[in-house]
C-alpha cells in the first residue's frame, strides 16, 4: 500500500502546503466558513452540557443533603459514568439517539455530574456551624437556612466544580465530533484525514484558547457572586 494522499484544501487566494504547520492565509480565508462556525458550535455544545449538568447536580445535591442513602447512590452512579471511556460512551447511545447533537449532549452532561454534584454537596456540608446557628437564632426554618445560608455559602465550591466541568466538556467535545461533525472537533478530524497541518493546529489552538478564556470567565463570575470571600481581615 502506498503513502496516504495529502489533500491541499482549496480556497480563493494562495494555497498552503499540507506540511505547513501554520498558514495564516488559509486561516483568514476560511475563518467565516470553517473555524468561526465551529467555534460557535463548540461554545453552544459546552453551554448546554454544563448548564443541564449544573441544574441536575444542584437539584440532586439539595435532595441528597439530608438523605445520605441518595447521596451515596448518586455519587456511585455519577462516578461510574465518569469512568466510561468517552468515545465508547458516545457510541453507546448512537443506536438510540443516532449520530446527533442529542447523543453528544447526553455523554457530555453525564461527565459533568460527578464534578458538579460532589462539589455542590461538599459546599453544603462545609458551611460554618456558626452561620447556621445564627440563622437558627433568627428563627429561620431548616428550608430557609438551606436556600438562604447554605446554598449561597456553598457557591465557591460549586463554582470550582463548574470550572473543572467546563474545561472537561470543552476537551471532550472535540472527541464527540467523531459521532456528529460539530464543534472544533470537526476541523480537527478533517485535518487528520487530509493531513493538513494548518487546519489541525488552528482548531487545536482555538480549543485551548476557549478552555483558558472559559476558565477566566468562571473565575471572574465567582469573584462577582462571592464578595464575602474577598473581605480582608
Amino acid at each position: 500500500m502506498g503513502e496516504p494522499t495529502q489533500v491541499i484544501p482549496v480556497f480563493s487566494g494562495p494555497q498552503c502546503a499540507p506540511s505547513n504547520p501554520f498558514c495564516w492565509d488559509w486561516i483568514t480565508a476560511n475563518w467565516s466558513s470553517i473555524l468561526g462556525p465551529s467555534l460557535v458550535q463548540h461554545i453552544y455544545i459546552t453551554l448546554i452540557a454544563v448548564v443541564v449538568g449544573l441544574v441536575i447536580s444542584v437539584a440532586a445535591a439539595l435532595f441528597a443533603f439530608s438523605r445520605n442513602w441518595f447521596a451515596g447512590g448518586f455519587l456511585a452512579f455519577s462516578t461510574f459514568l465518569y469512568t466510561i471511556p468517552s468515545l465508547a460512551f458516545f457510541l453507546m447511545f448512537v443506536p438510540i439517539t443516532g449520530l446527533s447533537l442529542t447523543t453528544i449532549e447526553i455523554g457530555l452532561t453525564s461527565y459533568t455530574l460527578l464534578l458538579l454534584f460532589r462539589n455542590t454537596l461538599t459546599g453544603l456540608r462545609t458551611v460554618p456551624r456558626s452561620a447556621v446557628e445564627a440563622a437558627e437564632g433568627m428563627g429561620l426554618t431548616p428550608q430557609q437556612i438551606l436556600f438562604r445560608i447554605r446554598l449561597p455559602l456553598a457557591l465557591p465550591s460549586i463554582m470550582a466544580g463548574v470550572r473543572i466541568a467546563a474545561v472537561t466538556v470543552i476537551s471532550l467535545a472535540t472527541i464527540a465530533a467523531s459521532v456528529a461533525p460539530l464543534g472544533l472537533g470537526k476541523p480537527i478530524f478533517d485535518a487528520i484525514h487530509t493531513l493538513f497541518d494548518t487546519e489541525l493546529v488552528a482548531a487545536a489552538l482555538l480549543t485551548i484558547a476557549l478552555a483558558l478564556v472559559t476558565d477566566v470567565i468562571v473565575v471572574g463570575l465567582q469573584y462577582l457572586v462571592t464578595p464575602w470571600t474577598r473581605v480582608r481581615r
